[in-house]
């Protein structure tokens, strides 16, 4: 207990440490939100990659997933490397960092209401964000109290609480920049600490060909009557499988708190060294959660009675005092970047589209970073009451952690996946297509929640729902953008004529 007490006072003294020492980069907007636009291709990365992984991948999916897909849930990190980091940093990376400078927007729905010059766009898609991400941050929560339950025995209440309270101090002393040297900090924690802990679990169960067998004699008629179901290539159900890969690796190209990430980012040639760090990363810590997950059969959990989040704990129980301190460390690291990046991404959002020119007419520098802090403080007060709710709640709809995010993520990448991708591509996207896609992608999976038993069975579980919102997303925009009144030439123009503005290169770099 003294060497995990240790451990945790070191690592919240770093982390409130960095906190105050960028402090500098803080007093303006630009500063407190982006980190100046000058933020390099490592730290980048890593803050891309920890606001991507949470306690919600690691206690919440790799624990269900591995036990509905056994060793098959390995293709959700997979597809979360490839899809969510690689082809998102490729496809997005450069674009959104160009046409967000050039239309000086610093969040999602600023961009949303420059390119497409609309002020109700800019301001329905912050309420979406305010509204989605709280579930989410609820997540965080829920996943981090059972380890410390299991490790410390501490009440989830002062779990919440210690965690909302020192989040909360570095974010609104550093902003971003402490955000992303303390994403960087905890992204090497959760590198280490991943592979660490399941070396020791496949260990326990007398190392990885003697686990993979053991998963091959597991059974379970509800599910499958396949012998060896768990262990095999796709699992006992692949098109299952594939929704959670959609929604979990897609959905990032759609999140405020991921994409603004882009728009910090300083020189070209940190896109690509930012690329392939994050690429990795993903295969290290997604790969590795969800092959751990594979795993849960083994072990003697009760889902019935202690629902899935249980599973990836119980499995720790066992191991040493200090590989227990790693885990906690892991996971709080996890937790903690995920947090930040969520608070900076909902309370930014809030001052800078909904507060500024609506309520307040004329705002100061100083005083939108001061209500942009007092915002954070708000919003992360109002998740982890929900979170204290969520966790006392028998109601099956939001008892789980996957359940809860796959609502948030649904939601917002259903919104806006779509919009914001063919914005950055395509000159013909309207500002109806934008509307549609937001109100079909918030909508269906409101309606997901409250009248879940009347949808289809395939669309009834919150994961494949949102999968299906984004998916639809890709052509309900340019289908409602081809039938709608073509875009302002001018507008369309002035915003693509970032991406004809010339450069010169480095020969090395470029042979013309």
């Amino acid at each position: 207990m003294v060497l995990k007490v240790i451990m945790l006072i070191l690592f919240f003294g770093v982390m409130v440490g960095v906190g105050v020492y960028c402090r500098r980069h803080a007093t303006d907007v630009n500063g407190f939100v982006l980190g100046g636009r000058s933020v390099g291709p490592w730290l980048t990365a890593f803050a891309y990659g920890t606001s991507y992984f949470s306690a919600v991948i690691f206690i919440g999916y790799a624990g269900q997933f591995g036990w509905k897909f056994g060793i098959a849930s390995t293709w959700i990190g997979i597809g979360n490397a490839l899809i969510g980091s690689l082809l998102a940093w490729v496809v997005l990376g450069r674009r959104t960092r160009i046409m967000t400078q050039h239309l000086n927007s610093a969040t999602m729905p600023e961009f949303f209401g420059k390119r497409f010059n609309s002020r109700g766009l800019k301001i329905g898609s912050s309420i979406i964000v305010f509204v989605f991400l709280i579930p989410y941050t609820a997540s965080l929560y829920n996943g981090l109290s059972r380890l410390f339950e299991m490790a410390f025995g501490i009440p989830y209440v002062w779990c919440i609480v210690a965690m909302s309270v020192l989040t909360g101090i570095y974010v609104i002393a550093g902003g971003y920049m402490a955000t992303a040297i303390n994403d960087f900090i905890q992204g090497i924690i959760m590198l280490i600490g991943i592979v660490a802990v399941i070396a020791a679990v496949l260990n326990t169960q007398g190392g990885f060909m003697a686990a993979l067998d053991g998963l091959a004699k597991v059974t379970d008629e509800s599910v499958s009557s396949t012998p060896g179901v768990f262990n095999s290539f796709f699992g006992p159900d692949p098109l299952g499988l594939l929704g959670v890969v959609i929604l979990t690796s897609l959905g990032t190209w759609g999140l405020p708190q991921m994409v603004q990430k882009f728009y910090a980012i300083k020189h070209e040639r940190d896109i690509k060294k930012g690329t392939v760090i994050s690429t990795c990363f993903a295969i290290v810590v997604a790969g590795g959660c969800y092959f751990l997950g594979g795993f849960g059969r083994l072990f003697d959990v009760d889902v019935a009675a202690n629902g899935f989040d249980a599973i990836i704990p119980e499995m720790l129980s066992g191991l040493p005092d200090l590989l227990i301190a790693v885990v906690v460390i892991l996971v709080l690291s996890a937790s903690m970047s995920t947090l930040s990046s969520l608070v900076i991404a909902s309370s930014s959002t809030l001052t800078i589209d909904l507060i500024k020119d609506n309520i307040i007419k004329k705002m100061s520098e100083k005083k939108e970073v001061l209500i942009i802090r007092i915002f954070i403080v708000v919003f992360i007060a109002i998740s982890a009451i929900i979170a204290v709710y969520q966790y006392q709640s028998k109601d099956e709809a939001v008892k789980y952690i996957a359940q809860l995010m796959g609502i948030s993520w649904g939601a917002l990448a259903g919104a806006f996946l779509a919009p914001f991708l063919y914005g950055l591509y395509w000159k013909k996207t309207t500002k109806l297509a934008c509307w549609v896609s937001f109100v079909f992608g918030a909508g269906i999976m409101l309606l997901n929640m409250f009248f879940r038993s009347s949808f289809p069975v395939l669309l009834q579980s919150p994961i494949n729902c949102g999968a299906f919102a984004m998916l639809a997303g890709l052509i309900i925009v340019p289908v409602i953008s081809l039938l709608s009144p073509k875009p302002d030439k001018k507008l369309v123009d002035d915003a693509f004529a970032c991406y004809d503005k010339k450069v010169q290169a480095a020969q090395k770099n470029s042979l013309d």
